[in-house]
C-alpha cells in the first residue's frame, strides 16, 4: 500500500503536459517488456538488417519511379521502436484522450465542483494518469508484434529512417515455418518501399495523419463506460487500478462527416498499403523463392491486424487496417500495365490525382482513362494540398470540403 500510495503521489505531483501521462505510458510499456523479453540486437543482426535494406533498394529501383528514400538503416530492440514512434503516437492519441479527460470531469456534479475548487485538476491528472497506463500496456503488445517502423501503414519513425525489428521479425518466420533471412528480406523490401513512397511523395505524411485525425475527430465517449470503469476503482486496492480497462469507451459517431472520415482514412491506407504490396511483389517475383506465399501471408495480416493492433483499436477507437487491400492492389498493377511505372507513379503527384474509394470498382477504367500527365504541368505543387507538407491536425483544404468526398 505504501508503494502505491508514493507513486500516485507522484502521478498526481508530476502530470506532465497534455491529456496523457506520457510518461506513464513510457514506463508501463517498458515494464511489459522487460516481463516478457526484449532482446538487444546483436552485432550480426544489425549487420543482417542493413545489409537487406541495401540489397531490398537495389531490387526496387527498376520497379519504382524514385529513386532510394532511406538515408538512415537501421535495427531496433521493441524498446527503440515505443522510443522512436512516440512523437505520433502522442499527435495522434492526444485529442482522443483529452475528450475522455473531459467526460471524466463532466461526471463531477457541478454543485460539487465548486467545493473540489483545485482538487477538480486531480480529476484531469487522474485520468490522464489512467489512460496512459492503458496506452503503455497497448503500445507495449505493438512493440512485440511490429516488424518494421512502417508496418501498420503509418509514417511512425523519423523521415528517412528504415528500421527492422530483428527479434519479431525471427518469431514471424518461425511461425511461417520460412527462412528467417527470406523473411528479413521481404520486410525490408517493404520497409524501402515505404520509405521511398513517402520521402518522395511529401505531402503524404501530412496527408495520411491529418486523415486519421480527422477521423478521430468524430470519435465519441461514452460516458457510461467511464462510469462503470471509475466506479471497479478501491483506493484501498493497488490492483483495482491496475485491472481498470477503458475498451469499449471510445465509438465512432455514427454521423455522415464520420462515415466520410473513415472512408477518407480506409481509402489512403489501402492505397498507401496496396502500392507497397504491388511495388514489392512485382520486385521480388523472380528472385524470391517464397514470394507468393509471403506476399498472401502480409495481405492477410495487414487486412485482419494482429491482436495488440485490434486491442489499440479498442483502447482509442482507431482500426488502422487497409480494408480494400486487394483491390488497391489491383488498381495499381492495372495503373502499371496500361501507363507504366512512370504514369503509375505520377499519379501521387497531387492528392487530387489519386483514384476514389469508388473507383475501386473498376481499376482498368481508371487506369485507361484518357489523362492526360502533361496536365501536371501546370498543377501549383505549392497550393494546399500539394508538395508541400501539412502539419497533422491542419484541416485538408484539397479534400476537407463539406461534400462529403471520400478522396483520399
Amino acid at each position: 500500500m505504501q508503494q502505491f500510495m508514493s507513486q500516485m503521489q507522484h502521478l498526481l505531483s508530476s502530470p506532465g503536459s497534455g491529456p496523457v501521462n506520457w510518461d506513464l505510458a513510457r514506463q508501463v510499456a517498458a515494464s511489459q517488456l522487460a516481463a516478457a523479453g526484449d532482446p538487444a540486437v546483436s552485432p550480426y543482426e544489425r549487420n543482417a538488417v542493413e545489409e537487406a535494406l541495401r540489397l531490398a533498394d537495389l531490387w526496387l529501383e527498376p520497379a519504382s519511379a524514385w529513386p532510394s528514400g532511406i538515408q538512415s538503416p537501421v535495427a531496433w530492440n521493441r524498446n527503440e521502436w515505443i522510443f522512436k514512434t512516440l512523437d505520433v503516437w502522442r499527435k495522434l492519441c492526444d485529442p482522443v484522450a483529452s475528450r475522455m479527460v473531459g467526460a471524466m470531469g463532466d461526471l463531477v456534479p457541478p454543485e460539487a465542483r465548486a467545493q473540489l475548487g483545485p482538487m477538480q485538476s486531480m480529476v484531469a491528472t487522474l485520468g490522464g494518469a489512467l489512460f496512459g497506463g492503458q496506452l503503455g500496456q497497448a503500445l507495449g503488445s505493438l512493440a512485440a508484434e511490429v516488424l518494421s517502423a512502417g508496418d501498420i501503414g503509418l509514417p511512425l519513425g523519423p523521415a528517412g529512417t528504415a528500421a527492422l525489428i530483428p527479434a519479431n521479425i525471427r518469431a514471424y518466420g518461425e511461425g511461417l515455418e520460412l527462412p528467417e533471412d527470406e523473411v528479413r528480406l521481404y520486410v525490408a523490401l517493404r520497409e524501402a518501399a515505404h520509405q521511398r513512397l513517402f520521402q518522395h511523395v511529401p505531402w503524404l505524411r501530412g496527408h495520411v495523419l491529418s486523415a486519421v485525425e480527422m477521423y478521430a475527430s468524430g470519435i465519441r465517449v461514452n460516458r457510461e463506460a467511464i462510469e462503470e470503469a471509475m466506479g471497479r476503482v478501491d483506493p484501498t486496492d493497488p490492483e483495482s487500478m491496475q485491472a481498470i480497462a477503458l475498451e469499449g469507451i471510445f465509438t465512432p459517431e455514427d454521423s455522415p462527416a464520420q462515415k466520410a472520415s473513415l472512408a477518407r482514412l480506409e481509402t489512403a491506407l489501402a492505397l498507401v498499403e496496396g502500392w507497397v504490396c504491388h511495388v514489392v511483389d512485382s520486385a521480388a517475383s523472380d528472385r524470391l523463392p517464397n514470394v507468393v506465399r509471403l506476399g498472401e501471408a502480409f495481405r492477410r495480416r495487414r487486412a485482419a491486424g494482429g491482436p495488440a493492433e485490434q486491442t489499440f483499436a479498442a483502447l482509442v477507437g482507431l482500426e488502422l487496417r487497409p480494408r480494400r487491400l486487394r483491390e488497391a492492389a489491383a488498381l495499381w498493377a492495372a495503373l502499371t500495365q496500361h501507363r507504366g511505372i512512370e504514369g503509375r507513379d505520377a499519379v501521387w503527384g497531387h492528392p487530387d490525382l489519386l483514384p476514389s474509394d469508388d473507383d475501386f470498382a473498376d481499376p482498368v477504367a481508371f487506369a485507361m482513362n484518357d489523362m492526360d500527365l502533361s496536365e501536371l504541368d501546370s498543377f501549383d505543387f505549392t497550393a494546399p494540398g500539394g508538395v508541400e507538407e501539412k502539419a497533422p491536425g491542419k484541416p485538408d483544404e484539397t479534400n476537407g470540403d463539406s461534400d462529403g468526398d471520400t478522396k483520399a
